[in-house]
């Protein structure tokens, strides 16, 4: 018998967060990703894709989710912060996520054409870099994989209509 580890099922608890505000986005049109940034527990910044309807190339879910926790923290570096984000995140958000200090990061999907935590390149593990994150990847990953292959399922056959 098995049993689940309170970090995992923690994990799980707050990607499910990251998956409501993911569906949020694909509603709105955008690419269906979600991120939380979570400090002792508790969900202290959400953010979804925005970059269509904001016509910002920078308005990634996690960068949506960073900026929304400074704020509320009233600082931008967010250590002891985690950040919990539907896919894999990208060189700029990996970025991002490296200036705020996040100490964690978790993901649901790999993206295999820009993820920066192994799928096309590691920034997690270079070691040049002057800060690091824990990475934790695959939590939810079906569901979140799910969500975003729908979306691009429906932009096809809409494509293919016109």
């Amino acid at each position: 018998m098995t049993t689940e580890s309170p970090l995992h099922a923690r994990d799980e608890r707050f990607m499910s967060e990251a998956l409501a505000l993911a569906r949020e986005a694909g509603a709105a049109g955008e690419v269906p990703v979600g991120a939380v940034v979570a400090l002792d527990g508790e969900i202290v910044g959400r953010g979804c894709n925005r970059p269509i309807s904001s016509r910002d190339p920078t308005a990634h879910a996690e960068i949506i989710a960073l900026r929304d926790a400074a704020q509320r923290l009233g600082n931008y570096r967010l250590p002891g912060c985690e950040l919990f984000v539907t896919l894999e995140p990208c060189a700029m958000c990996t970025g991002a996520i490296f200036h705020a200090r996040i100490a964690r990061v978790v993901f649901g999907a790999r993206d295999p054409k820009t993820g920066a935590a192994g799928s096309v390149l590691n920034l997690y593990a270079e070691p040049r870099l002057n800060h690091h994150a824990e990475i934790v990847g695959d939590v939810l990953s079906a569901e979140c994989a799910h969500l975003l292959s729908s979306f691009f399922a429906a932009q096809r056959a809409r494509s293919q209509l016109a």
